[in-house]
């Protein structure tokens, strides 16, 4: 898609039946002017540059104003290329969780037993992916977390995921890390899939042999 045309169609013709209309329409106006700033400040012709429907751009997906203001020259080539340079990409990315307020080392979930009483299993899940129950808030409460969940230091979200109607919901205890990775993406379903994705990558370059690597 031709971002300038994505952007512009979505800043000045949102669907008005969408309930947050006016809330979109205003952001997708917002990255409409942060891109043409883009594309003066790297001698970018706007009419040229391609991205997503909704006018994300390169090999993260930045949107034009988390470009502009979390990109990085991570390759040391003296410029920001996330659309032809991996290197930029990862960098990035890894600038943009750090902004965000990533802890390294800190898990990104646990594993936790809801309480039985339905009150207290619906005040749980309420705020959603934002860490708000210690593991004292989750025990007083009747659930049951995981060792390592009751030695994390720092408040934690009760997040439930559906699994469809022949399966049960996973239900995981998500810390800042956690909410971290959903400043990329809102969806706690896009988050735990990149989590185990990156979880994979890990295991299998720890098992190939170091001159592989």
């Amino acid at each position: 898609f031709k971002v300038l045309d994505a952007l512009a169609t979505l800043a000045f013709d949102f669907p008005t039946e969408h309930p947050r209309a006016a809330e979109r329409q205003a952001f997708f106006r917002s990255e409409l002017a942060e891109f043409l700033k883009l594309c003066r400040e790297n001698g970018l012709d706007a009419a040229d540059v391609r991205g997503s429907y909704a006018g994300a751009l390169g090999w993260p997906q930045f949107m034009p104003g988390s470009w502009r203001q979390h990109a990085v020259d991570f390759d040391g080539d003296g410029r920001v290329d996330l659309m032809a340079s991996p290197v930029d990409a990862i960098g990035s990315v890894a600038h943009y969780l750090s902004e965000y307020g990533w802890k390294p080392g800190q898990a990104t979930h646990y594993s936790v037993k809801l309480p039985a009483d339905r009150r207290e299993r619906a005040r749980l899940l309420a705020p959603d992916i934002k860490p708000t129950f210690t593991a004292a808030d989750l025990s007083a409460a009747g659930a049951l977390p995981s060792e390592a969940a009751r030695d994390h230091d720092g408040a934690m979200a009760v997040i439930e995921l559906q699994n469809g109607p022949k399966k049960p919901t996973t239900v995981l205890l998500g810390t800042q890390n956690f909410w971290v990775v959903t400043r990329y993406n809102w969806s706690a379903y896009y988050a735990l899939a990149v989590i185990e994705l990156g979880q994979a990558v890990r295991r299998a370059r720890a098992s190939r042999p170091a001159q592989a690597q």
